[in-house]
């Protein structure tokens, strides 16, 4: 077996490789102006938004799973496989709600972050 060695381009330290992308360029250029730090302060009190509000809706819904075996009657005594059905709900119910929490946050927060970068460039 061979190694191989995969390295970029060499570059003198003020000039950047060519095609390759420059961090933060958007971000640096609207924090110069009064509106640019408008948009970066709107843009953090909507991430922080949205971090609340699936937050606070995972806990809701985490917190109604002990309401459903105390509302419907029978449920706590009910056995799946000799398990304990709040066990299963807790254990293994948890999870798709887990996904679809942490789905709706990365796919809302891109969108957030792609409308500040149209802002930030029509500057």
């Amino acid at each position: 077996m061979t190694r191989v060695r995969v390295t970029a381009p060499r570059a003198s330290a003020g000039t950047p490789v060519r095609g390759a992308p420059r961090p933060h360029e958007s971000r640096e250029a609207a924090q110069d102006s009064d509106v640019g730090q408008v948009f970066v302060r709107s843009l953090i009190r909507s991430q922080l938004r949205l971090a609340l509000v699936v937050a606070g809706g995972f806990l809701l819904i985490l917190a109604a799973f002990p309401l459903i075996l105390v509302a419907v009657p029978g449920l706590a005594e009910t056995r799946i496989a000799g398990i304990p059905f709040g066990w299963l709900l807790l254990g293994a119910g948890i999870y798709p709600v887990i996904g679809l929490s942490a789905w709706l946050y990365v796919r809302t927060a891109a969108r957030n972050e792609a409308r500040y970068r149209d802002l930030a460039g029509e500057q």
